[in-house]
């Protein structure tokens, strides 16, 4: 079902190159020179905090920002020179953007038109793509009678409709509640499975989604690009602070790398330091759920300074030398009041060492 929607397209139109990209209003610099490659059939995302440069990245592929430097390419073409209509791609946006006055088909049908799709092929089109998004039932309805979720959905069926090479998707899901973002991701999840030969670009600034939903994350930061890969390379070998500290949550401490041995505080960690050198000062980065309670390897002594209690785990902050450091532990029966001493500890393979001012990465 899914390959045949997007039959039209292929492999010439798949795929994204940032070449040196640059984006500036007068001297403010919001995309500083990205390089970048998205592969045909994948789904890359973007994700960064406000005003990083995601979203401008997503604009100067979509056409609506023209780069004062560098180029972009879509599949083997540059499109950087050419109107967004031109361009063969397919977006969705936050809004939704759909025309209230159009039936569900209608909107669905508009790219179509604008692009002289010939009519007999349009309503087989609208169907297909209503169908894959599963709103086959609600072509003849008004935006206006359906839920967000809804319109969500037909908004990404006119995006297909066209049978992109390349599906734009920018912060689409950021309107909905906590439930329909969750069954929305399965659902992009599942067309992205249908539709091995799109490639994504994703822009969020929400971590679940984009670990959930992407082949590899590009990390951005004041409109630069800090870091990319794959979700479990970034979660478990994070190369950055920033990187480490926006995938995922992580306790992110100070440390002193001597030979072969690192120092937090008073206690002398066994941590590997092989990328870095000798009486450098580092950060300790180690994910709170791999934090555990009790005597182990890298025991840390310190206080209970606060208690959380979120349903299947409880998250501890424990105040050590002067750090907090946060466990986040299964849900205990008789967890530790307030003021009270206890021991942490973490395995050697559970950290990471990051240099201070390792590289951003590009």
């Amino acid at each position: 079902m899914g390959s045949s929607v997007m039959g039209g397209s292929g492999g010439a139109g798949s795929g994204i190159r940032f070449d040196g990209v640059s984006v500036a209003y007068g001297k403010n610099v919001v995309l500083d020179a990205l390089d970048l490659t998205v592969e045909p059939g994948e789904v890359m995302a973007l994700l960064g905090p406000s005003g990083s440069g995601k979203t401008t990245a997503l604009r100067a592929v979509a056409g609506f920002v023209q780069p004062v430097a560098g180029r972009v390419f879509i599949g083997e073409r540059d499109v950087t020179g050419l109107p967004p209509y031109k361009r063969g791609i397919g977006m969705v946006v936050q809004q939704y953007a759909l025309f209230p006055h159009l039936r569900v088909e209608d909107n669905v049908a508009f790219g179509m038109k604008a692009q002289k799709v010939a009519k007999s092929e349009i309503p087989g089109r609208v169907a297909e793509a209503l169908e894959m998004t599963g709103m086959a039932a609600y072509a003849k309805r008004f935006p206006r009678e359906l839920s967000g979720g809804q319109q969500q959905r037909v908004a990404i069926a006119r995006a297909l409709a066209i049978r992109p090479g390349v599906l734009l998707l920018d912060e689409p899901l950021s309107a909905l509640d906590a439930q329909l973002r969750s069954g929305m991701l399965a659902e992009l999840a599942r067309l992205h499975r249908e539709l091995p030969d799109v490639s994504i670009l994703y822009v969020t600034h929400d971590q679940v989604e984009a670990l959930t939903l992407a082949d590899r994350i590009a990390v951005m930061d004041k409109a630069r690009l800090q870091d990319c890969g794959t979700p479990q390379e970034l979660y478990r070998r994070p190369r950055t602070e920033f990187t480490a500290s926006f995938v995922g949550n992580a306790n992110l401490l100070p440390v002193q790398v001597g030979s072969g041995v690192v120092l937090f505080g008073g206690a002398e960690l066994k941590v590997s330091t092989e990328e870095v050198a000798s009486g450098a000062t580092a950060t300790l980065c180690v994910r709170p759920h791999l934090v555990g309670l009790g005597d182990g390897p890298n025991a840390l002594t310190g206080t209970v300074a606060e208690v959380q209690w979120r349903g299947s785990t409880h998250r501890l902050y424990v105040e050590v030398d002067g750090q907090r450091v946060k466990a986040d532990l299964r849900e205990l029966r008789d967890p530790p009041g307030l003021g009270d001493e206890v021991t942490l500890h973490f395995a050697p393979e559970d950290a990471v060492l990051l240099s201070a001012g390792v590289g951003k990465h590009g």
